[in-house]
């Protein structure tokens, strides 16, 4: 079922007579294609459960559409929309057992649609099978582990076949082990049902593990949408690049002069014919290059070793964080008795953003080796064709 949110904005009036209204979904603007799973991430406060409610119908929007389809659903009860929904907090009937549970919705239905007890029977089974907690039918919910209880609500939102599965924040009560199982369980649950799924949650592992595409949000306006690696690897503003990566990217101070970029007084690319400016320069951890004769100067602290990677701790005053932290090839040899570490850059892992607007600016790739002073520093590979680095915009309707 395809879904489509046309400048839809809710605003909640102000509890003070004389306080400003908030603002907390603003021209959200998108088409989330059939069968897909949609993730809206971002931090708390950002409109990303607000817009789950309107789809849902248990919010009405302040202005705009939704359509499931072809059919206009915005004035719709949430029981006439054919959707699912399951609750942060699982929401589950205490006194019933996993089965009637399950049958609860079922037994809701009227009309046409009311089904035969041994209907709902078969349907309640199926889906139970399907999260696997066939075996724990005769259960009460105390009895039940937190991604067991997960997977019953899972399966009573399933159990009335929704035309749209909305999960809000679903594995935030769960412990790290549960949160990689159960959302690995979701993924799967999705692709064998192709139901159209829309998935909230601040953490951006999760959302970037399992959506099809994300959804990026900031104060109820739409930052960046598209396929998680893509917007991982082409942020288009600072906010975005922030949110996104674990470890986080590194931050610095810089600015432009006569096409180089500097990050202090270090000259650590080369930017083609990008305006002189002040800049924010963010750098993601694996876009680092341990190099003796790196333009990049950095006090060392420590080294993590991870095992295939190691993790170099340091510090430099144009950074905006306290330390940096830089990913490297374990098969480098860093000298811990020193007192510096130098690095080379990776151009297409190093973002520059303007520093009034935090919006991305885009650099022309001048060559593969990261040096720009070669006459100072002779490189140890001949510089590579060129190639631009494309901007990519953000995307009202995933395609």
């Amino acid at each position: 079922m395809k879904v489509v949110l046309k400048d839809l904005t809710k605003i909640f009036p102000s509890r003070n007579k004389n306080g400003q209204e908030v603002v907390a979904v603003n021209n959200f603007d998108f088409e989330i294609p059939d069968g897909k799973l949609i993730g809206l991430l971002g931090p708390s406060g950002c409109g990303k459960s607000t817009t789950l409610y309107m789809i849902c119908g248990l919010q009405k929007p302040t202005s705009g559409r939704i359509f499931f389809g072809e059919d206009d659903v915005t004035d719709l009860t949430p029981e006439n929309r054919g959707v699912g929904l399951v609750f942060q907090n699982y929401a589950l009937y205490p006194h019933m057992t996993v089965k009637q549970n399950i049958l609860f919705p079922l037994q809701n239905f009227k009309g046409k649609d009311k089904l035969t007890k041994s209907e709902m029977l078969e349907r309640a089974y199926k889906v139970a099978e399907l999260v696997q907690i066939d075996e724990l039918m005769d259960r009460k919910p105390s009895e039940l582990s937190g991604g067991q209880q997960q997977r019953v609500a899972i399966a009573r939102a399933l159990v009335k076949m929704p035309r749209v599965l909305l999960l809000d924040e679903p594995l935030s009560n769960l412990d790290a082990r549960l949160r990689l199982q159960t959302r690995e369980e979701i993924k799967r649950i999705q692709r064998e049902t192709s139901i159209t799924t829309v998935f909230v949650t601040h953490d951006q592992e999760e959302a970037m593990s399992i959506s099809d595409y994300i959804v990026v949000m900031k104060l109820g306006v739409v930052q960046q949408i598209g396929e998680p690696q893509n917007v991982y690897d082409d942020p288009v503003n600072l906010f975005v690049a922030k949110f996104l990566g674990t470890p986080p990217i590194n931050v610095f101070e810089g600015k432009i002069e006569k096409g180089k970029l500097y990050i202090g007084e270090d000259a650590v690319l080369n930017v083609g014919d990008v305006a002189d400016q002040e800049v924010f320069v963010g750098i993601r951890p694996e876009g680092f290059i341990y190099d003796k004769n790196g333009a990049l100067h950095c006090k060392l602290r420590n080294l993590e070793v991870m095992g295939r990677d190691v993790s170099v701790v340091s510090t430099n005053e144009a950074a905006t964080s306290p330390i940096v932290r830089s990913i490297i090839d374990a098969d480098n040899k860093v000298d811990i008795a020193s007192e510096s570490v130098t690095f080379s850059l990776k151009p297409h892992k190093t973002f520059i953003f303007n520093k009034e607007t935090e919006e991305r600016i885009y650099f022309e790739i001048a060559q593969k080796a990261e040096k720009v002073n070669s006459e100072e520093k002779p490189a140890k590979k001949p510089a590579a064709k060129k190639s631009t680095a494309k901007k990519t915009t953000s995307k009202k309707s995933a395609e």
